[in-house]
């Protein structure tokens, strides 16, 4: 997964993706760290352009460790781009650090509205990755809390990756 964190590196992540079908993917999202310079009037139209091509919006979310953006700023861009992947049908890739509680009820609202996905950088407790995936462990250690044979979880969570993300892997 090649992740478009900004239109420019949308366009690099589709690009290395077209020139690696069927192996590399790509997203396209604004950062929570670029918030302060998002514009949902000119920014949605060109992520909805750039999202044709990709498997998931994102990285998006909100960042409340460094906040390089002002913490309106993310929710809003968060926000715009949670209603654009439900608009596409297309799974978020979310970015959450230090902000539990603001992206605990983004995700109650985008689950509400449909809409799924993955949290790429996670700082947050159990409780929120419980709300988010589920299970918060390796899979080593999944499938031996479950009694399951690793290489078969592993293939299950693959097939998991390539429904969440509608992706076609090619035999290698």
């Amino acid at each position: 997964m090649c992740i478009g964190e900004s239109l420019a590196t949308a366009a690099i992540a589709a690009e290395i993706a077209s020139e690696n079908p069927g192996f590399v993917f790509s997203t396209a999202g604004v950062h929570p760290h670029d918030a302060a310079t998002f514009d949902a009037a000119r920014d949605i139209p060109r992520l909805r352009l750039a999202s044709k091509s990709t498997v998931a919006i994102g990285e998006c979310g909100l960042d409340y460790h460094y906040d390089n953006s002002p913490r309106d700023a993310q929710l809003g861009a968060f926000a715009a781009q949670i209603a654009l992947a439900g608009e596409m049908s297309r799974p978020l890739v979310v970015h959450t650090r230090d902000a539990e509680d603001d992206t605990g009820a983004m995700i109650r609202e985008a689950k509400s509205a449909g809409v799924i996905g993955v949290l790429h950088c996670y700082t947050g407790s159990h409780s929120l990755a419980d709300l988010a995936i589920g299970v918060a462990h390796t899979l080593t250690k999944v499938a031996s809390a479950r009694g399951d044979d690793p290489n078969e979880l592993g293939q299950t969570t693959a097939r998991n990756a390539e429904r969440l993300f509608g992706l076609a892997f090619e035999a290698a």
